[in-house]
């Protein structure tokens, strides 16, 4: 099992701690940084600045946001990342949350699974550098009865195949990226409860052609956990309360939130009414003392080395072959030690 990064979101307040972070797992051996973006900093730009300042370690997107952009500029961002890193870049997606998509972008939020199906066709066609034919439902290029004719991606990527990878989590959509990417992106992701992601992922890989006992081959799956180092397991806990709490909370309406709908298939129903119920009354204190200590606990890495290896080996054991982590802290020697003890405990579970 390999270790990844997250450096979450840019531009609050921990920027220059997030390259020495990168630049630390880069030492370390991490296989892939990973970078996000919802309505502040984009991550491409990030990504460009991550991947300048360091050497070996691959960096992704996760996600890149499918109404943000038009499927072409993505493939062109792919195209010129992979370039400008040698060969380290990897393509996360995500259609983001109707709010986001309908309140920042402008663009309707239906159809998510047949708009993303669509994206990744367009992308793979321009990476091929074929030139760009494609008749959908959301997009038609070129456009008809008009000046456009297809055209092809003048620039030469490192390689001719850039991972491509789906932040998924209903059951649908996960499907479909078991069948259409190279790799999941994943959160809340307790090993206790696998079979909620990777059933479904494993019968998009069945849809694909992968063959029994040989459904994850090729395949990346890459869960976000949070990290928190030290011996008081609650001080640990209580440290991933408010982000949690956003997520299950506040991030979609209610009647749309996928975390909060995550969170009641993982058996609490009961907890994510009330988290939400009180973060949408901008209750957050409210909230995040809702959120269960047993969720939290069971979806992190959180205690010393000796325990974080053991819930290691728990992912590993469940199918997880890049474990990202998001280390917690608020100082930059907090999230070192986080990234170090992640090392240490992956060497000691034998997974390294």
């Amino acid at each position: 099992m390999r270790l990844g990064i997250n450096l979450g979101y840019w531009g609050l307040g921990m920027d220059a701690d997030n390259i020495a972070v990168a630049q630390e797992a880069d030492r370390l051996g991490f296989s892939v940084c990973w970078a996000a973006e919802a309505y502040g900093s984009d991550a491409a730009t990030v990504l460009s600045f991550v991947a300048a300042r360091t050497e070996r370690i691959d960096v992704g997107s996760a996600i890149f946001q499918i109404p943000a952009r038009t499927p072409a500029m993505t493939a062109m961002t792919a195209a010129t990342l992979d370039t400008l890193s040698g060969g380290r870049f990897r393509l996360g997606l995500g259609v983001s949350g109707p709010q986001v998509s309908e309140g920042w972008y402008g663009v309707k939020f239906d159809k998510p699974l047949a708009r993303t199906r669509e994206y990744v066709e367009i992308i793979r066609k321009a990476m091929s550098r074929e030139r760009l034919v494609h008749e959908g439902d959301h997009w038609t290029l070129p456009l008809p009865g008009g000046p456009g004719k297809p055209i092809k991606l003048t620039v030469h990527p490192v390689r001719e195949h850039i991972p491509l990878y789906i932040a998924a989590i209903g059951p649908k959509n996960l499907e479909q990226t078991g069948e259409i990417a190279d790799g999941w992106l994943g959160i809340f992701f307790d090993p206790e409860h696998a079979a909620l992601s990777l059933d479904p992922l494993k019968a998009g890989r069945v849809r694909a052609g992968a063959g029994a006992g040989r459904e994850f081959e090729g395949f990346d799956v890459c869960p976000t956990v949070a990290i928190a180092v030290g011996e008081d397991i609650k001080a640990g806990v209580d440290s991933q309360r408010s982000y949690t709490a956003l997520y299950i909370g506040g991030m979609g309406s209610k009647e749309k939130n996928f975390y909060n709908q995550l969170a009641r298939r993982m058996g609490y129903e009961q907890a994510a009414d009330e988290v939400q119920e009180r973060y949408l009354a901008r209750d957050y204190a409210g909230a995040a003392a809702a959120v269960p200590h047993e969720l939290i606990d069971a979806t992190s890495l959180i205690g010393d080395t000796a325990r974080i290896a053991d819930r290691m080996q728990a992912y590993a054991d469940a199918g997880v072959t890049t474990l990202t982590l998001a280390p917690a802290g608020f100082t930059l020697d907090e999230r070192i030690t986080a990234l170090r003890t992640g090392v240490e405990a992956l060497e000691r579970a034998g997974l390294a």
